[in-house]
């Protein structure tokens, strides 16, 4: 549903971020441009998703060669868990394990992952977890902005199936691809952020794997789970 005048003033006033997408545009290249050597090759025209079901959706997934990542990866991660969840969970892309297995989210970050829904009264299998990326980008680099853009339709489709009352974007590369915004992630956290075009809630959160690496920061993930949780229940 689009966000009006009249409905975006209100959400303004009760101090409701709204995000709506960035889209540049493009000059049309002359000839010296398109042979320049080296130039960052765009993504494949996009298939329409709007309209795909589940299994189309997923079939589309596997097949993709939108960007050159479908070259490099084992398999795709399409996402796993509850198709009809209150709860989605939006990561940045997969890593070498879950390139070789096929679910996201898996090892020691996958593990705390699920410690952190376990801790507000959520299981793995009560979640529908995603990706800004599909395919694993070598050597765990960030997504690039034309691999997120090649990428967009399928996320943008899971999100318009599952339907959910809220989204957790969790890293600060999920969070700007999902919200169109170059804030870093300590601006994003603690803010109820609307995703364009929608209703949908979205609370920024740290990576389980930054979280491995720096402990310190899980009371601050937690505080985020809490508002995350709220905002669910309409509490907040």
């Amino acid at each position: 549903m689009r966000t009006d005048a009249r409905r975006l003033a209100v959400l303004e006033a009760m101090g409701v971020d709204v995000y709506r997408l960035r889209r540049a545009v493009r000059p049309t290249p002359g000839p010296a441009e398109e042979a320049e050597a080296g130039a960052a090759p765009l993504p494949a025209p996009a298939d329409d998703t709007s309209r795909l079901d589940w299994p189309a959706l997923e079939a589309a997934v596997a097949r993709c060669t939108r960007c050159p990542l479908h070259a490099t990866r084992t398999q795709t991660v399409f996402g796993v868990g509850r198709r009809d969840a209150d709860w989605m969970v939006i990561g940045e892309a997969p890593g070498a394990e879950e390139d070789r297995r096929g679910e996201p989210f898996v090892g020691r970050a996958g593990q705390l992952l699920d410690q952190m829904l376990c801790a507000v009264g959520l299981g793995r299998d009560t979640v529908f977890i995603a990706n800004v990326l599909k395919c694993r980008p070598p050597g765990n680099r960030d997504p690039s902005a034309v691999e997120a853009q090649a990428c967009r339709g399928f996320l943008d489709r899971q999100i318009a199936l599952v339907a959910p009352r809220l989204i957790l974007a969790v890293g600060r590369v999920a969070a700007q691809h999902l919200l169109g915004t170059d804030a870093p992630l300590g601006r994003l956290r603690g803010r109820v952020h609307l995703l364009a075009d929608t209703e949908i809630p979205v609370i920024v959160t740290y990576h389980p794997a930054y979280l491995l690496r720096t402990p310190g920061q899980k009371r601050q993930a937690w505080a985020d789970l809490c508002l995350a949780r709220r905002v669910a229940r309409g509490e907040a």
